[in-house]
């Protein structure tokens, strides 16, 4: 007991630097302090008292005993658990237990106590808990320490708790629960855990079965065991490996190759070593805590990342084989020149082709000699079977290929010593092709495997030692990626897929590539001495021609199934989104047409199906519900009968339609008009119909007066036609009700009048009951009572009612029924005698006259009825643009198609699956303030004025919301009313609280359904009636009964906020929705910005307060005399003590963030989630009410089998809700919309390679937590930490599915320099995983059409982009060498390069691609399907005119660049993008800072070039063929250059331009300094740019040394071609050239020099060196014209020599810059460098200034760039100037 006390103490002075905790706060379930909260909705649950019953019995556990403890605090006090750990756990556990018992519900034995819990829950969390510990034993060979017996546990009658087996399967799972809780960092780890949780279940077995310890003779204890042990003895030490290595990696910018990551630390784990050399208690004795730079140490396990492009062949090395193979055999068959069925009847082309399996065994040869060079560094003297397998495969690969080739030799021999194919060479040709079958062995039984799925996985999933010994030859053992396969059906769809593909993409290849270049190349090699225009090194240098000629059509070969992709899945997900009924409902229209259907498919989809008398059962189940999908979906019929207004499941449909438009309207997307014109409104006034939305009625009642005035037929024949339309009926039977009780509501009661109209509506109903209408009355009268009648209501609606005018109409109206309108006229006594006339005539009034009463202007019930009605009386018009808010009308459209896709059935909240959803902050916006809202950028735009104008709908809608809620001044905004200013401005940003508002959107829908789950059909009945009845003065009890239940004091008008549903709780639906919804939103530093007291922390505050069920998890710091410590703490805001409050404390090992960010701050927060599965939402994300609802639909996807597995990560889709800001911002959001709904659909379903792309996808929460968790964190190499969650899922047999019935908002980037830093961020992230075990290993065990998709569907397509712009450097650096060396001149007429199909493929297939084809086609197909064919065309254009096609060539770029460079050098890291509003000019310095290296030198580049071969090219004299040969790569150019500045808000304003070229010199000139930044000075940005060249290793040094050498080619080709040169060919033409270089720098140096000197204070001297230097400059000059060919042309020819030439000495000189930054030189090439940033500067900004000079592009630019956002009817010029009116 002393031992626990001192816990609490020290877990209280912990506290005591963040203030006490309150010793009542609790998370969710206050289990602490049952008997105080037990009021509590969710204590009153049976389940939850089993829960915590079953925890409680501990009493008979060994010491230490504990005053009424449970399990938890017993395993805390033996085991050394952190106190507020224990407390976490217990509740998680709680939480698991209970749901799972709800959830199994009926399938529970039926005398089975509800409060008690049953075996089979605990035993099920357990097993599922423990599958990964129990799969790792397997693995090693080693027997778990999990002693259940199988019999699954013993009855026990009620009150005698839980049986000694189901406690042993609870202290097993809060055992395993405990040591992930407070395992920090390690949770990434988790066969660490793995190997933790062995032993400390070892030690738990032996403590509760009190066996004695034979070196004591005691009762054994843990070997963990203390105050706080767990955390100081396990979790520091191993913490602590981990953070010496990532110090000893500088924040690894090492190579991957020197240090541990966390995959290193776990792989560790993966080894039966382990168990000798780790042992237990952990000891840092042991060499796995070696610190590095120590001897000894254990160095990388299972895999090294090497930076090199051959990770591309070495993953994916399948991929390469079959394009070499096919390339070889390809050109075998065309070079014979026949066709290629014609080709193969001969023998000698089938024995040629046979020789790709000489091909095939050196590539095996690559293989090896890349596996051993990469992975050397894991042999060890304890792995030195690694060695011997890395050597044996090298040697067997060079076996092979010496074989095939002395087999294919002696079959030509004998060919050609026998003149013929006789009995000798066909015997070598078998001799061949038996060694090619045991080749080929390997690979037919991969193939027989991959028919029969099961078996394989069944092999790899043995731990037999005899499967491991045959396996051992083709690959390591792993824990992981063992039995992967798909089913077999599965198998065949993708099979099919890719066969498809292939056939297309190897016959496009070989008819339309290969072949066409036989004949030139055939041409070329036969020519010969063609007259050079250089010095030759080498003879026969036409041969290079010919790799020139065939290089961009090999890269655009090895490149071009990236495109077949793109065709094939953009068809294939057309085709799974037309069967999965997608944009089946495009419009409101289409919405009205099926609206009776909708209504029932929402109760079939969102009601449970006890609340709908459904069939239960299994295959008859099945069968019911498709049926009934099937009539819902096509109209065949309707499940249920016709939905009147009394049916209760009419008003469970209105409940949840109304509560959608009543979010919408808090949203302020729609109106108040707009929502009475769409809601359901319940029934009142005693009318007879459901009263459907006024949209749905628009213009029935006039079609209907029109019949009836214009069809003479009788009552039979009217009613007929009128009930052909469901609407129509309905429109007419509500009017006339209204009109009736409208009537005899104005009228007092017990008046004449009111008994003259009650009996005239009583004769119109005897009438009409009779089928006498049309005989008795004249219907052609009706429209002039209907216009009668609009007068009378049109009056009722004014503020002032003219009481005069409305009794004349009440007389207009009596006169027109009782005298005009019968056909057969009455006497006066007649209509005495009916009542239909006063008895006595009174001289005193007239009639209606003091009889009229008028409600009150706020009885808001009233008249909102009497609007309604005006609605039905007067619409003429079509109502198909309600709601007119565009995303409104996308929002009610996408959710009204989802409930006619296939989704499960919805289960209630009681029984469906808990869940989490887990949101990562760090410093972004939480709420604008009002510096933010009011604060103008330098065109004078606030970020309150765009949002003004861009969401101008809305801006009024809030204002009309506002001037409702009592606001009367506009002024007001910024008093009373900033609150929800800024949160109408926040929710339009991408702020938190954006997204706290739509993930709470979950808790307000459990709330509803919950309450529809319990709701009795007399709860619901009485509740509409009670919000009908709200706001009105005169309650409708008088009418309906309430029972006393919902009676509310009259209010004076109506909140819109407490006008729902949410009235009608009856208590215990908070409490579900907790019990089922947790929200943590995991703020790091929340803790230091309470300190700071930022902003940013009261604003969480007031989300907090804003929102019961939000919880914050953030790191805290408690600083001590010379140490720190760090805690994880979960808070609340407790509306009782009305402040925040903690509730959990847990103490880190040390520093949250090891690895990065993100997924180290997901990790620290996710122990505090609960519940079976967990969404991972980003803070730029939304959601919505009416998706919500589909949650528990969604959730049931774990239950079903998606192929062979069920899931466990479903994929949900996104709507990208920032297309509209601008331009780029919808180019963006295509793209975005396009991948994340196409092509995620494709991956999912036929190819089965989803992956976790971000979020919002939801985790099967207990699945990941054992497995890693829902992200991996390792520095670097997981900069794009969620996809390798999906590699992961992936490679552990997880399942991942994409389901689109259910969708949630994304923010994406909105300008350029945003939109690239992001794709810089993700590209280089591609090149890590590029690098990375997962991709090698998905590479290598997936089957060969799923590592097809995997390859092209990530990695590869950056790979291939690369190549794309790899292609345009051969082609025109391939052009540049054919024209300057006369190599093209010479083979012009023989083989006309120009003119070849093979190469028009090419250059058509590269510029598509620039073009955006990999963005385009998925982006009309994908809007064809949901918008259809002529809009989606129609957007494809608008967004080709304004400009995608650059931004996705400019974009293009940038994937290349940075996807290349990490690859080669590393220096991938986390860019902080921004997610505000780009409306603000970006100044040309910021720009060339980000685009130079990527964008503007390679630019420059190929325009030189371009040049260069337009002066000295044979084929440019024709210029229509050098446009149709260049055109692709000058659009690349322009592109590159001016995408940075067409993009750029002002871009080509004047004033602007001559003010950035200021800003820009002064940059360049900018002195630097040890606190200069890179945005303050060009020398600090340009040693910036050049760090990864300082972490590269050497072979990215020699390489990137190799690639500048390019630039000197242009001096080699250029100076031969001077008019000076008089057409030598002599070498010593071009060593001249390099003393002329040598000179100029000379002369350079000479003037830096003299200018350092003597400028400031001799400046005489300066002159006269800067004179002497012209002079003999001029004289040098004089000389050459005289004496030599020299002409001026020279001097600009010479130019583009030596400018080249100088820049690839300074790229030179960047690399080699260790050995010569302390020589003079250095300072020399500094000064070179800054001349060379000035040129190109200036060469960048000479086409923008042009453009802002000439009049009329600034206007068309700011068009184009703002198109899409200000298109309706905003003034572009009146944003970029400022000139703002009628702003708040």
């Amino acid at each position: 007991m002393s031992l626990l006390r001192n816990r609490r103490a020290a877990a209280a002075a912990a506290a005591g630097g963040a203030g006490n905790p309150e010793p009542a706060a609790y998370n969710i379930i206050p289990i602490h302090d049952v008997v105080m909260h037990g009021d509590l909705p969710s204590l009153r649950l049976p389940e939850v008292r089993a829960a915590v019953a079953a925890l409680a019995h501990a009493a008979d556990l060994p010491p230490p005993p504990l005053a009424r403890a449970d399990l938890f605090d017993w395993l805390g006090a033996t085991f050394g658990f952190q106190l507020d750990n224990v407390r976490n756990q217990r509740e998680h556990l709680v939480l698991l237990l209970a749901n799972a018992q709800l959830r199994k519900g009926g399938t529970l034995p039926t005398d089975h106590p509800a409060d008690v819990l049953h075996h089979s829950v605990a035993r099920d969390i357990r097993r599922k808990l423990l599958k990964n510990y129990k799969a790792w034993c397997s693995y090693l060979g080693k027997r778990p320490h999990v002693h259940v017996p199988p019999s699954g546990g013993r009855r026990v009658a009620q009150g005698q708790g839980v049986g000694p087996d189901t406690r042993r399967d609870l202290l097993y799972t809060a055992l395993y629960l405990l040591i992930w809780g407070e395992a920090a960092n390690l949770r990434f780890m988790p066969e660490c855990l793995c190997y933790i949780f062995h032993y400390m279940a070892l030690d738990l077995n032996h403590v509760i079965d009190k066996s004695i310890d034979i070196e004591t003779g005691r009762l054994s204890i843990p070997a963990v065991h203390g105050e706080d042990a767990f955390l100081e003895k396990v979790v520091k030490p191993i913490y602590d490996v981990l953070k010496a290595e990532v110090e000893f990696s500088r924040d690894g910018t090492k190579p991957h190759s020197a240090w541990r990551n966390y995959d290193d630390v776990n792989e560790y784990f993966w080894s039966r070593r382990v168990f000798r050399r780790l042992q237990w208690p952990l000891s840092p004795a042991r060499s796995f805590f070696i610190q590095p730079g120590n001897p000894g140490r254990i160095g990388k396990t299972g895999f090294v990342e090497q930076r090199s492009f051959w990770n591309v062949y070495r993953s994916f090395d399948r991929v390469w084989v079959m394009l070499i193979l096919f390339f070889q055999a390809a050109m075998i068959v065309a070079w014979d020149g026949r066709t290629p069925w014609d080709s193969l009847r001969y023998h000698d082309i089938q024995v040629r082709v046979l020789s790709v399996f000489i091909t095939w065994a050196a590539l095996r040869i690559v293989q090896a000699v890349l596996d051993a060079g990469t992975q050397y560094s894991l042999v060890r003297r304890d792995t030195i079977l690694l060695a011997v397998r890395m050597v044996l495969k090298v040697l067997v690969a060079v076996g092979w290929t010496i074989t095939f080739i002395v087999l294919y030799v002696r079959m030509w021999d004998q060919r050609w010593h026998d003149r013929r194919w006789s009995f000798s060479a066909n015997s070598r040709v078998l001799n061949y092709l038996e060694a090619a079958a045991v080749f080929l062995i390997p690979q037919v039984l991969a193939l027989v495997l991959f028919i029969v799925p099961w078996i394989r996985n069944f092999l790899e999933k043995t731990n037999w030692r005899i499967i491991y010994v045959l396996t051992w030859w083709f690959q390591t053992r792993t824990f992981v990626g063992r039995g992967v396969r798909e089913g077999l059906i599965d198998n065949i769809k993708y099979m099919a897929f890719w066969v498809c593909l292939l056939t297309a993409k190897f016959g496009f290849s070989y008819f339309l590539q290969i072949r066409p270049m036989v004949r030139p190349t055939k041409t070329i090699l036969s020519l010969h001495d063609i007259k050079r225009n250089w010095f030759e090194f080498m003879p026969h240098t036409e041969r290079i021609a010919i790799i020139f000629l065939w290089a961009p059509v090999v890269l655009i070969y090895l490149m071009d199934i990236q495109i077949w992709y793109a065709i094939f899945s953009s068809l294939t997900g057309a085709l799974i989104g037309l069967f999965s009924h997608l944009g089946e409902i495009r419009s409101v229209e289409q919405l009205r047409l099926r609206f009776q259907f909708f209504a029932s498919a929402m109760q079939f989809n969102l009601m449970p199906e006890e609340h709908l008398d459904a069939v239960h059962g299994g295959l008859r189940s099945k069968l019911y519900d498709a049926i009934n999908r099937i009539k819902l979906r096509y109209g065949f019929g309707r499940p249920y009968r016709k939905i009147e207004a009394n049916e209760v499941e009419a008003k469970r449909f209105a409940l949840i339609w109304n509560e959608i438009f009543q979010t919408f309207r808090e949203e302020d997307i729609i109106s108040d008009k707009e929502v009475e014109l769409l809601e359901l409104p319940p029934v009142v006034w005693k009318i007879r119909v459901v009263r459907w939305p006024c949209f749905l009625l628009n213009n029935e009642l006039l079609l209907a007066l029109s019949q009836a005035k214009e069809l003479v037929a009788d009552d039979r024949a009217h009613w007929t036609r009128i009930c052909n339309n469901e609407y129509r009926r309905c429109a007419v039977i509500e009017a006339y009700d209204s009109i009736r009780h409208l009537l005899l509501e104005i009228i007092e009661d017990r008046t004449v009048e009111h008994i003259i109209f009650s009996q005239l509506f009583f004769a119109f109903d005897a009438a009409m009951e009779n089928g006498k209408f049309c005989e008795e009355y004249k219907l052609e009268l009706l429209p002039e009572i209907h216009s009668s009648v609009i007068t009378l209501v049109e009056l009722l609606l004014k503020e002032k009612k003219d009481q005069t005018k409305i009794i004349n109409t009440l007389q207009t109206l009596y006169v027109f029924a009782i005298h005009d309108f019968p056909k057969n006229k009455k006497d006066m006594e007649q209509l005495r005698q009916e009542r239909l006339a006063p008895p006595t005539l009174e001289k005193s009034r007239l009639l209606f006259e003091d009889v009229i009463k008028f409600p009150g202007n706020d009885d808001v019930s009233f008249y909102k009825q009497v609007r309604r009605l005006h609605t039905i009386l007067t619409s003429r018009d079509s109502m198909n643009n309600v709601p007119k808010n565009p995303e409104a009308r996308r929002r009610i459209t996408f959710f009204s198609n989802s409930l006619f896709m296939n989704m499960p059935r919805a289960p209630t909240v009681e029984k469906m699956m808990a869940f989490s959803v887990l949101t990562p902050y760090y410093n972004e916006d939480v709420m604008y303030n009002k510096d933010q809202l009011r604060r103008e950028n330098e065109d004078g735009v606030s970020i309150l004025f765009y949002l003004q104008k861009i969401y101008e709908d809305d801006w009024g809608n809030f204002l009309e919301r506002m001037q409702r809620e009592g606001m009367t001044d506009g002024n007001e905004i910024w008093g009373e009313k900033y609150q929800e200013l800024r949160l109408w401005a926040s929710y339009r940003g991408q702020t938190l609280a954006r997204t706290v508002r739509g993930m709470m959107y979950y808790h307000r829908a459990l709330k509803m359904l919950a309450f529809l789950d319990t709701a009795s059909e007399v709860d619901i009945t009485e509740g509409t009636k009670h919000l009908a009845s709200f706001g009105s003065i005169r309650h409708e009890n008088d009418v309906y009964p309430m029972n006393g239940g919902f009676r509310r004091q009259p209010q004076r008008r109506l909140d819109r906020g407490t006008s729902t549903v949410s009235q009608l709780f009856k208590g215990q639906e908070d409490g579900a929705a907790l019990m089922k919804y947790t929200y943590v939103v995991t703020c790091q530093i929340y803790g230091k910005q309470k300190i700071a007291k930022d902003q940013r922390a009261e604003d969480i505050l007031t989300l907090m307060k804003k929102n019961e069920a939000l919880r914050v998890a953030y790191v805290d710091e408690v600083h001590h005399q010379g140490y720190t410590q760090y805690y994880s703490v979960l808070v609340k805001f407790d509306q009782g003590l009305q402040r925040e409050v903690e509730i959990y404390r847990i103490r880190l090992p040390g520093e949250l963030k090891l690895g990065e960010g993100k997924p180290e701050n997901q990790n620290h927060a996710i122990i505090f989630t609960r519940g079976d599965a967990v969404q991972t939402i980003d803070m730029n994300q939304d959601n919505y009410f009416e998706e919500a609802l589909k949650m528990r639909n969604l959730l049931e996807q774990y239950n079903y089998y998606h192929g062979s597995r069920k899931p466990t990560l479903l994929g949900v889709r996104e709507h990208v809700f920032t297309g509209s800001v601008s331009s780029l911002a919808w180019f963006m959001s295509a793209q975005e919309t396009s991948f994340v709904t196409l092509g995620q659909r494709v991956l999912a379903n036929p190819l089965k390679v989803r992956m976790h792309y971000g979020h919002p996808d939801v985790f099967d929460r207990l699945w990941f937590l054992t497995r890693g968790g829902i992200s991996k964190a390792s520095r670097v190499i997981n900069i794009s930490e969620d996809i390798f969650a999906g590699f992961n899922c992936t490679l552990r047999g997880g399942n991942v599915s994409h389901h689109e019935y259910i969708q949630v908002g994304k923010g994406r980037d909105v300008g350029l320099n945003q939109i690239s830093m992001f794709e810089a961020k993700v590209s280089s992230g591609n090149g890590e995983q590029t690098l990375s075990r997962d991709v090698y290993r998905l590479g290598h065990r997936l089957d060969f059409f799923r590592m097809l998709s995997v390859f092209y569907t990530t990695v590869g397509f950056y790979f291939n982009t690369m190549l794309v712009v790899l292609t345009v450097y051969t082609f025109v650096w391939g052009r540049l060498y054919l024209a300057l060396s006369g190599l093209e001149a010479g083979i012009q007429g023989s083989a006309n390069s120009t003119n070849n199909k093979a190469l028009g493929t090419v250059l058509n297939q590269q510029f598509i691609i620039q073009l955006g084809f990999f963005t385009a086609l998925p982006m009309i197909i994908e809007n064809s399907l949901e918008q259809g064919f002529l809009p989606a065309i129609w957007d494809f254009f608008t967004m080709q005119m304004n400009f995608s096609s650059v931004f996705y060539t400019f974009s293009m770029g940038t994937k290349s660049h940075y996807y290349g460079r990490t690859i080669l050098h590393g220096g991938a890291k986390y860019r902080a993008t921004g997610r505000g509003f780009v409306v603000q000019h970006k100044s040309f310095a910021e720009n060339y800072r980000l685009y130079a290296r990527s964008h503007f030198i390679k630019a420059i580049e190929l325009g030189i070039i371009l040049i260069v071969y337009a002066a000295h090219s044979v084929i440019a004299k024709n210029t229509l063929v050098y446009i149709i040969m260049n055109i692709s790569s000058w659009f690349l150019v322009v592109s590159w250059i001016m995408a940075p500045f067409a993009f750029n808000p002002s871009g080509f304003d004047w004033l602007k331009t001559v003010y950035d070229f200021d800003d820009f010199m002064n940059w360049i000139w900018y002195p630097g300094g040890l606190f200069s930044k890179p945005e303050q000075s060009w020398e600090v940005w340009w040693y910036e740019e050049q760090d990864h060249l300082w972490t590269t290793g050497l072979w990215g040094k020699i390489l990137e040394i190799l690639l500048d050498l390019r630039y000197f080619f242009f001096q080699y080709g250029v100076v031969y071609q001077l008019k000076i040169a008089n057409n030598s060919r002599s070498i010593a033409v071009y060593l001249l050239s390099w003393i002329c270089v040598a000179v100029i720098f000379g002369v350079f140096v000479l003037m830096s020099y003299a200018r350092d000197k003597y400028a400031a204070k001799e400046h005489l001297y300066y002159r006269v060196v800067q004179t002497a230097v012209i002079v003999l400059a001029v004289l040098v000059l004089i000389l050459f014209l005289k004496f030599t060919r020299f002409e001026i042309i020279d001097i600009f020819t010479s130019l583009l020599a030596f400018i080249p030439t100088g820049w690839g000495l300074i790229s030179i000189a960047q690399v080699i810059q260790p050995f010569i930054e302390s020589t003079v030189v250095w300072s020399s090439i500094i000064s070179v460098a800054r001349l060379y940033e000035i040129l190109l500067g200036a060469f960048i900004m000479a086409p923008v200034a042009l453009l802002s000079w000439l009049p009329g592009f600034q206007e068309m630019q700011t068009r184009v760039l703002f198109n899409e956002g200000f298109s309706r009817g905003l003034q572009i010029s009146r944003i970029l100037t400022g000139k703002k009116t009628n702003i708040v």
